[in-house]
């Protein structure tokens, strides 16, 4: 999933079988591309809100995908060059780019990791050493609770790092959606098919059950909204495209 991302976002990292992936979601959802830039740019504001207005200054980064322009530690550590940024990745990949990429960098760190184990993974010595649970944390959930199966419940594994986050913390959440208009739902429905097939993962949910992720938090203004319209930077300057409905995103806080 994180060779995808990078062949929708322009990169380099990735083979011809992931590009045909991609090739053959653009055919059902020709706006993909702009949906994913989207979704970048709304992490990085998220991270800049964070680290710069709301003063956290430990992120955890979960899923983190391939290094790319504007990474979390870049924006976060622009805003407070003391912010500590610990990634963690099951992909192998992922690790290895992630690790030459932050060499020199002492705050920041990578951890392979399974995210659906977040005791293992909070209690691994790069998370553990670098991340003080005992005061706010911000975590990024960016697409990847989209690949945690209903049986293995994206809601409980959340509650599990929620139980473990100090009062303050944030927790930022993109997911799949399924629309309710028949229309988006049918290309919803495909996409899911497709990523199903050739990912072995990747569930589209309704608004309530991506709702239903924030339990325990309180959403913080304007919501549960499409990265488009979560605090945007200026006037819109894209036209809008079909695919920009079939993620959500929010950002929640624990009181």
């Amino acid at each position: 999933m994180a060779r995808c991302f990078d062949a929708l976002l322009g990169g380099k990292d990735h083979y011809a079988v992931d590009r045909a992936v991609v090739d053959a979601a653009l055919e059902i959802a020709p706006g993909l591309v702009v949906a994913t830039q989207d979704h970048r740019e709304w992490l990085m504001r998220v991270v800049r809100y964070l680290a710069g207005t709301v003063g956290i200054d430990q992120f955890l980064d979960i899923g983190a995908g391939l290094p790319t322009g504007e990474n979390t530690h870049e924006v976060a550590q622009r805003a407070n060059p003391d912010a500590v940024v610990v990634y963690a990745d099951h992909d192998p990949m992922v690790f290895s780019h992630g690790q030459a990429l932050l060499v020199d960098n002492d705050h920041t760190h990578f951890a392979l990791a399974d995210l659906t184990e977040p005791e293992a993974l909070l209690a691994l010595p790069a998370v553990a050493r670098n991340i003080d649970l005992s005061r706010p944390v911000a975590m990024l959930q960016g697409a990847t609770l989209q690949h945690v199966a209903d049986d293995r419940s994206p809601h409980r594994v959340l509650a599990r790092y929620l139980d473990a986050f100090a009062p303050g913390s944030y927790v930022a959440i993109s997911h799949l959606h399924s629309p309710a208009d028949p229309a988006h739902a049918a290309s919803a429905a495909q996409l899911e098919k497709l990523m199903l097939a050739e990912l072995g993962t990747g569930w589209f949910r309704g608004r309530a059950e991506i709702e239903a992720l924030f339990d325990g938090t309180e959403i913080t203004e304007p919501g549960l909204v499409r990265p488009l319209d979560w605090w945007p930077d200026g006037p819109r300057l894209r036209a809008r495209v079909p695919a920009q409905n079939l993620l959500l995103c929010g950002v929640g806080r624990k009181p």
